[in-house]
């Protein structure tokens, strides 16, 4: 990369910590940038006099997660499809392409139709997006298969599944198909601790093992002959990044909903700054991805007195963005 490249690089990788804290004080209720950082220290500082009390419950109980999901989930959805289009080296391929997303919309809504508090939607839901994958591997018989047979055989699997949701949906009373949408339009609303406490750690374990494998996929992205004269175990690292993108996404997914467009336009995004050498794409993905959510939350927390689920938003400005993007697709992918 060049001098200037490098430096944009290193301005993204910083972006996610700078627009952590600024979006501390975003919201109905505005709270001076001050008392944030007292109300954030007091529990570390014992001498220090902790701020408003209402400050820490709005802090503590409700900002301070979302923020969190809001900035692990961006970086986790943005490295899988980062991953996958480079396994693929297809640069349509996005982190739901294998099913992930109907499954565990399936799975959601079959805990909220018929399930209940006996398994909860989340668990239900990653539960659903690993057998969508697992299922798409099974079909297609092994990893080595082509990536057009792997790609359609994901088709099917969400064209299954999709199905299913819909007859479950049919069976749904009217406030549980009014959960099932809410779930499924994409939401960081209801983000707490529990829900950090079980996500968080299996979308950070995914996410740095698709980093600290980067430029295994340069090797990945080869022809599987010049693959194996370097002495690469295709079907295993293959298998590692399939089932390390599926972990970090059901996760996301199963508490956040269906966010879409992040890991298809994130990626294409950051290789026009640094190009194809995923060394650097995936990292700075994780980065522009964590930056690009938090943005979209705040944005959807502010712009209006009610809450735009964030799935339609992304939706609405990753449509007309990969439109722009695809008229430049040889500077982006080659």
């Amino acid at each position: 990369m060049t001098k200037a490249r490098k430096i944009a690089a290193w301005i993204i990788l910083l972006l996610p910590i700078i627009l952590f804290f600024l979006s501390l004080n975003i919201g109905a209720y505005s709270i001076p940038i001050g008392d944030v950082f007292r109300t954030l220290a007091s529990p570390l500082l014992p001498n220090l006099k902790a701020a408003d009390s209402t400050y820490q419950d709005i802090l503590f109980h409700i900002r301070l997660p979302r923020l969190l999901l809001a900035l692990v989930v961006g970086a986790g959805l943005s490295v899988s499809g980062a991953s996958l289009q480079a396994l693929f080296k297809n640069p349509l391929v996005n982190e739901y392409i294998l099913g992930i997303s109907s499954g565990a919309a399936f799975g959601a809504a079959l805990s909220v139709v018929f399930l209940g508090r006996m398994f909860p939607p989340q668990p239900a839901a990653f539960l659903f997006a690993l057998v969508a994958v697992l299922a798409v591997l099974g079909i297609s018989g092994k990893i080595e298969t082509s990536i057009v047979t792997l790609i359609l055989t994901g088709v099917i699997v969400s064209a299954f599944f999709t199905a299913l949701l819909s007859l479950v949906e049919f069976f749904a009373s009217p406030y549980a198909l009014q959960s099932i949408f809410f779930w499924l339009m994409g939401n960081l609303s209801l983000a707490g601790w529990p829900e950090l406490a079980y996500s968080v750690p299996l979308i950070l374990a995914g996410t740095t093992v698709m980093i600290l494998m980067r430029w295994r996929m340069n090797v990945l992205s080869m022809s599987t002959e010049e693959a194996r004269a370097l002495g690469v175990n295709i079907k295993g690292e293959k298998l590692i990044v399939i089932l390390t993108a599926t972990l970090t996404t059901a996760a996301a997914t199963s508490v956040a909903g269906v966010i879409g467009w992040i890991g298809l336009i994130v990626p294409h995004l950051v290789r026009m700054l640094t190009g194809a050498d995923n060394r650097y794409v995936i990292p700075v993905s994780a980065s522009l991805g964590a930056s690009f959510l938090v943005l979209a939350d705040d944005i959807t927390r502010s712009l209006t007195s009610y809450e735009i689920p964030i799935g339609i938003f992304t939706s609405l400005i990753g449509i007309p963005l990969f439109i722009i993007l695809l008229k430049k697709s040889g500077r982006i992918w080659l």
